[in-house]
This record gives structure tokens, C-alpha cells and sequence, in this order.
């Protein structure tokens, strides 16, 4: 069975090929992603790495945590799924009504239909 390794601290120039090829002296690999900002493109220094048993991912663990991968140091650690986070995923913030449409307003929103009601009437 395949067990996926989350992989921080990665150098900029790091890519999901080169992280791949790292790797890939552990054993065999499912797949190695450096994920990267949706707007800009660069690497946010970190990613994953799925190797094919677990056993090769504890190699991969014993070996490669705390080496250095294109100039920087890195971590190597068994990726925790985002379901098993409290809360289930991705935290809301600071943002009033968690991150919801319409702000946690009353009747605010689009689900309610009145997104842009006036608060007063409007003259012509």
C-alpha cells in the first residue's frame, strides 16, 4: 500500500521532477508533487511524495530527513491526511461566519437572494 510523505523546507528552485529523482533512491515512487502558488507559479517550499509501500517510506524517512536538496536543508515526515486535522481541513481564520458567503450577516450572502439589498430606499 502505498503512504504519501510530506516534504518541507524545499529550495525555491526545487522541482517536482528533481524532487522525484531524490527520492527515488528509496525505493520506488507513486508520484512527487512541489506545490507551487496558483497565482504566481513559484514553489512554496514544500511538497509531497508518495512512495509505493510504507516500508520505502520509512526509508525514505530514515535517510533523507535532515539532508540537504538543492542547497537547503529538509524535513521528511509521513503526510497527515487533511481529515484528520480538527476542524477537517482548511481553518477559517479570522473572518466573521468562518469563511462563509455573506460574512456570517443575517440574511446576508447569496443563498439568501439579497446580497446587495439597499439598507435604505432608495429616492429617484
Amino acid at each position: 500500500m502505498a503512504a504519501k510523505l510530506y516534504i518541507g523546507g524545499l529550495s525555491y528552485s526545487t522541482t517536482s521532477e528533481g524532487l522525484r529523482e531524490f527520492f527515488a533512491q528509496c525505493g520506488n515512487i507513486v508520484s512527487a508533487t512541489v506545490i507551487t502558488d496558483r497565482f504566481s507559479g513559484q514553489s512554496r517550499g514544500f511538497g509531497f511524495v508518495e512512495m509505493a509501500t510504507a516500508e520505502e517510506a520509512q526509508t525514505a524517512i530514515t535517510q533523507l530527513n535532515g539532508r540537504e536538496l538543492d542547497g537547503r536543508r529538509i524535513t521528511v515526515e509521513i503526510s497527515n491526511p487533511q481529515a484528520a486535522r480538527p476542524g477537517g481541513g482548511r481553518p477559517s481564520g479570522n473572518r466573521p461566519g468562518g469563511g462563509r458567503p455573506g460574512g456570517g450577516r443575517p440574511g446576508g450572502g447569496r443563498e439568501s437572494g439579497y446580497a446587495h439589498r439597499p439598507s435604505k430606499p432608495v429616492r429617484w
